[in-house]
C-alpha cells in the first residue's frame, strides 16, 4: 500500500460503497478477451480502473447450478479450483465497473452488497447507520472486513496477528484471516510469486461482532493499521458455538419495485472439527448438493482466526493446517436459504459461527442462461 496517507482515495462521508464478488473457476477464460484467464482480465480491470481494494481467493471445495462438485479431497480442485474475486469502492465506481465484468464472465455467480467503507479520511463516523443497539434481541449484528498487505506489520508484529487479538479482545464472535494470491490496492496490481517477500498482495480479515464492538474496534484499527481500509456491513448473527440467536431474515421474494432479492449465509468453523467423520465444512457441501435445492456453496480456507471463546489460531508460516478456519459461503433465494439453513443448522449444533445478509444483486450465468440482474433490490428488515 502507498507509504502516504495523502495517496488514499477520499470519499465523502455521505458516499455509500457498493462490494462486488464474482465466484468462478481459476482456470476459466475471458469472453472476448484472447483466451486469457478470466481472473487476469478481471483484476487488470480492476486495477486500471483504481479500485480501493480488490482480492482474489482460492477456494478449497464449491458446487455451482450444473451440480458439479469440486474439492480438495479431489484432483478436480487442484486442476481448476473455484475463485472469489471481491472489490470495494464507492458505489459509482463500482457501478461503472458492472456491466464489464458481467460481459467478460461466462460462468459464474456476481454479487452486489452495500458496505460502509472505513479510512483515516473517513473516520469512523459512517458506522452512525449501524445504529446504537446491541441487536441482541433479534441478532442485528454488523461485519467488519480488513484489508491489509500480506507482510504488514502492526506494532511490530504481523497484521494480521496484531488485528485478530484486538478483534478478540473485544469480544468479538469471531474472525478469520484470508490469504490473497492476487489483488489490487489502490490500482496497483499485487501479485503473490513464487521468488518474493510478497508483502503487499493483500489479506482480507473478516470479523463479525456488535455494533458497538465494531465501532471500537474500527476507531483503533484505523489508528493503529498504516494507510487502513476498512468496510463495515450489516449481518444477522444466527448461530455461536451451538447456540440459537435468530434464523435468516424472512425476506419477500421481490421487493416493493419487483426487484429480486437474495440472500446469504456464511458458516465459520473449524478444519479439524468434524460430523460423522468429515470436516463440517465438507459435510455441509455434500448434503447441500445433495438436497437439490441449494444453487450453490463456496469454501475458503483461513490461515488464522478464532470463534466464540476460543483463542486465535491456525497457521503461521502459511502452510495448510488441520487447525486453520474455514468458511463456507451459500448466496440464493430466501425460499431456499431458509431450506439451507436446516441442514446448516443441523451441522452446527455444537461447533462454529453462523451468520446470514440480505444481498441486494445477483446475477447467475451459465453460457447462454442468465438468473438475476444488477439492480440493487431495497427492502428494510
Amino acid at each position: 500500500m502507498p507509504d502516504n496517507a495523502a495517496d488514499l482515495p477520499r470519499y465523502g462521508l455521505a458516499d455509500p460503497c457498493l462490494k462486488l464478488t464474482a465466484y468462478f473457476a481459476e482456470r476459466q477464460r475471458a469472453v472476448g478477451d484472447d483466451g486469457r484467464f478470466l481472473a487476469d482480465s478481471m483484476l487488470d480491470l480492476l486495477g486500471t480502473s483504481n479500485v480501493a481494494s480488490s482480492v482474489m481467493l482460492r477456494g478449497i471445495a464449491s458446487f455451482g447450478p450444473r451440480h458439479e462438485l469440486r474439492s480438495d479431497a479431489s484432483l478436480s480442485l487442484s486442476e481448476d479450483p473455484a475463485v472469489a474475486i471481491a472489490a470495494i469502492d464507492v458505489e459509482p465506481k463500482i457501478r461503472s465497473l458492472v456491466n464489464d465484468v458481467i460481459a467478460m464472465t461466462g460462468r459464474g455467480l456476481v454479487t452486489l452488497e452495500r458496505a460502509r467503507l472505513v479510512t483515516r479520511q473517513l473516520g469512523t463516523n459512517v458506522l452512525r447507520d449501524l445504529g446504537d443497539q446491541d441487536g441482541a434481541h433479534n441478532g442485528d449484528a454488523a461485519k467488519l472486513t480488513v484489508y491489509v498487505g500480506r507482510q504488514e506489520r502492526v506494532a511490530g508484529r504481523p497484521a494480521h496477528y496484531a488485528i485478530c487479538d484486538l478483534l478478540y479482545e473485544h469480544g468479538f464472535a469471531g474472525a478469520i484471516v484470508l490469504l490473497g494470491v492476487d489483488g489490487t490496492a489502490h490500482g496497483e496490481r499485487r501479485r503473490a510469486r513464487f521468488f518474493g517477500r510478497n508483502v503487499n498482495v493483500p489479506l482480507m480479515i473478516i470479523a463479525i461482532g456488535s455494533t458497538a464492538q465494531v465501532s471500537a474496534a474500527a476507531t483503533e484499527l484505523a489508528a493503529a493499521v498504516p494507510n487502513p481500509l476498512l468496510s463495515v456491513e450489516r449481518v444477522r448473527l444466527c448461530k455461536r458455538d451451538g447456540e440459537l440467536f435468530a434464523p435468516p431474515q424472512e425476506l419477500p421474494v421481490t421487493d416493493d419495485q419487483g426487484r429480486t432479492l437474495w440472500q446469504k449465509l456464511m458458516v465459520y468453523t473449524a478444519e479439524a472439527t468434524r460430523h460423522d467423520g468429515l470436516p463440517i465444512h465438507r459435510a455441509l457441501v455434500q448434503q447441500l448438493l445433495r438436497s437439490g435445492t441449494a444453487r450453490g456453496a463456496t469454501v475458503l480456507r483461513g490461515i488464522w482466526g478464532f470463534h466464540g471463546d476460543h483463542k486465535p489460531q491456525g497457521d503461521k508460516l502459511f502452510q495448510i493446517a488441520r487447525t486453520v478456519p474455514v468458511t463456507t459461503i451459500i448466496v440464493d433465494t430466501p425460499n431456499s436459504i431458509a431450506r439451507s439453513f436446516d441442514i446448516v443448522d443441523a451441522l452446527t449444533a455444537h461447533h462454529g459461527l453462523v451468520t446470514s445478509e440480505m444481498v441486494p444483486a445477483v446475477l447467475s450465468l451459465d453460457e447462454t442462461q442468465r438468473l438475476g440482474d444488477i439492480r440493487l433490490a431495497q427492502h428494510d428488515y
